[in-house]
């Protein structure tokens, strides 16, 4: 067994067995980057591993993940992936609740790709040794938020990401065009006449190097680490939107960051999420009162869309003005072993805290979840730039408008990430090995002796008090003048980190001030209704400008 199959295998270990054999066929570990390739895959999530298969057979892919290659937002994506697969279901209906769930701003060609392409992919998936929970020998389906029907896929009861990225990574590792690197931080990305030619990392040693392709990929997930509080690993630090906009890419929707309804707050515990499926299986929110309150705010009760459950809790709490004031996810209704059995995962984390979801109420509050913004893309992941494509989370598509549908993250990745790689080929050619590229504009940086932990944490709890559940336009001014004279600190990975949680929060604040209306995910309480004449619009930001078409 090679190196390479030994480090994965135990990447893997501490979340799932795997339970068939690994393949035969994983390349030897390389020993140092290479100098050029045919296509960059920065990220190794569903959308970065789907990409990498499709471009296999098209010519040398290089995929670098900045941790291992387990660890991103799939890895971490609990309740499922959605499809129409169920006998009384249709992907009309899938769209339509895709289109609702939007709030006037969803793509309806972009969704439609989704969800009518959504289900041969997860039929290639289980062929690919993807194993969904099953009811006897049918596919087992749930429900969650906003669905008018049990679409929802899940693995290992709320470990379906984790299964997901398993095969996915099984089927690329199998390719031999497909080369893996682990802990390689891309900076930048390089240009050359106004197209992408390749990028620049920090290698293993914290060495600067560059690499040139004939086309570079962004699948670099989320930016949910823009925030104090946030479901998110640390790896979501919003690098892939970053470094779009320094290279001059269109970054589109901003404003719309998803704070998903329930994750877990406890003192000296990570906001682990607790599945919107334990809701879809019947839990209830209770208030400070212990009293039901969802009905008060939406007809669908607990399982309306997660904007509206996440703007009930704020409200919940904003009555009791307490900073350690939570509500209480309910399941004690429920039957608790099939709960145990249903949400392993997260029964067995909050054990580790000491309560029983089974029996005990959870304490639960909003924390940031999923950016439905990031770099604008069409229907095939172009970029503004050329040679520069993206997909998945860091992607704008507008499939997901103003809020996201519960679990079309995993769809989408899947969808667009092979949809990218198909229009990526197009651009192989030996030409992108000739002559000297230039870097995008590097961010300002200045060694101030500050640490770069404590300048991203400032960030983050800006970010939190003025741009989260609940904003205002004078909160939102005085968050982009803060954020506007810091410098984040020079040097290693952290410290790219730090510039980029900055850029990001930057983006989302003055996405969300030019948008004066509140809709979806973005809620402004001097503009507490919509206004369709004026912003029924995207939001593309451009040179520094931003326009609404």
């Amino acid at each position: 067994m090679t190196e390479l199959l030994q480090l994965t295998v135990w990447h893997l270990a501490p979340h799932y067995t795997v339970s068939r054999p690994l393949p035969e066929c994983y390349h030897e570990p390389v020993k140092a980057l290479p100098s050029e390739t045919d296509f960059i895959v920065v990220g190794a999530g569903i959308a970065g591993l789907r990409a990498s298969v499709e471009l296999a057979s098209a010519g040398r892919v290089l995929c670098l993940a900045k941790r291992e290659v387990t660890e991103s937002n799939t890895q971490y994506a609990q309740g499922g992936i959605a499809a129409a697969l169920s006998d009384d279901d249709e992907v009309s209906l899938h769209l339509e609740d895709t289109l609702k769930a939007g709030d006037g701003l969803v793509n309806e060609e972009a969704a439609r790709i989704l969800v009518e392409e959504g289900p041969p992919r997860i039929e290639e998936l289980i062929e690919w040794g993807t194993e969904f929970d099953r009811a006897g020998t049918k596919i087992a389906f749930t429900r969650e938020g906003a669905h008018s029907r049990n679409r929802v896929l899940h693995a290992h009861g709320d470990s379906t990401g984790r299964e997901i990225g398993r095969a996915l990574y099984l089927k690329a590792a199998a390719q031999k065009n497909i080369t893996f690197h682990e802990f390689e931080f891309t900076t930048d990305l390089l240009l050359r006449g106004g197209r992408v030619m390749g990028i620049r990392v920090l290698d293993q040693s914290g060495q600067p190097r560059e690499i040139h392709a004939s086309a570079v990929l962004l699948a670099t997930g989320g930016l949910g680490q823009v925030y104090s509080d946030t479901t998110n690993p640390a790896v979501a630090t919003g690098d892939g939107v970053a470094m779009a906009f320094r290279a001059g890419a269109e970054i589109s929707d901003m404003e719309f960051v998803q704070f998903h309804p329930t994750a877990l707050f406890l003192k000296n515990a990570p906001r682990f999420l607790l599945s919107e499926a334990l809701r879809g299986e019947g839990a209830y929110l209770r208030n400070f009162e212990l009293n039901r309150f969802m009905p008060r705010y939406h007809e669908l009760g607990e399982l309306a869309p997660r904007d509206v459950v996440a703007r009930a809790i704020a409200q919940e709490l904003e009555k009791v003005k307490r900073p350690d004031a939570a509500v209480y996810l309910d399941l004690t209704h429920l039957n608790s072993e099939r709960v145990r059995k249903r949400f392993p995962t997260i029964y067995a984390t909050c054990m580790q805290y000491n309560i029983d979801i089974a029996d005990e109420l959870v304490p639960v509050r909003p924390a940031a979840h999923y950016s439905m913004g990031g770099v604008r893309t069409d229907r095939d992941g172009r970029t503004s730039i050329p040679g520069l494509y993206a997909a998945g989370e860091v992607a704008c598509t507008g499939v997901h408008g103003a809020n996201r549908l519960a679990s079309n993250s995993l769809l989408e990745g899947l969808v667009y990430g092979a949809r990218a790689a198909q229009s990526m080929h197009e651009h192989l050619r030996p030409s992108h090995r000739n002559g000297p590229a230039a870097r995008a504009q590097t961010p300002a940086q200045k060694d101030d002796g500050q640490p770069a932990e404590k300048f991203i944490k400032k960030v983050q709890s800006l970010m939190w008090q003025y741009v989260g559940v609940v904003r205002d336009g004078k909160g939102l001014r005085q968050v982009i003048s803060e954020l506007s004279t810091l410098q984040p600190p020079s040097g290693d990975r952290r410290a790219w980190e730090a510039a980029n949680i900055l850029q990001a929060g930057l983006l989302i604040a003055r996405s969300a001030l030019a948008r004066e209306e509140s809709r979806g995910a973005h809620y402004r309480l001097d503009y507490p209704l919509k206004n369709d004449a004026k912003f029924r619009k995207h939001s593309v930001v451009s040179g520094g400008k931003i326009r609404f078409e």
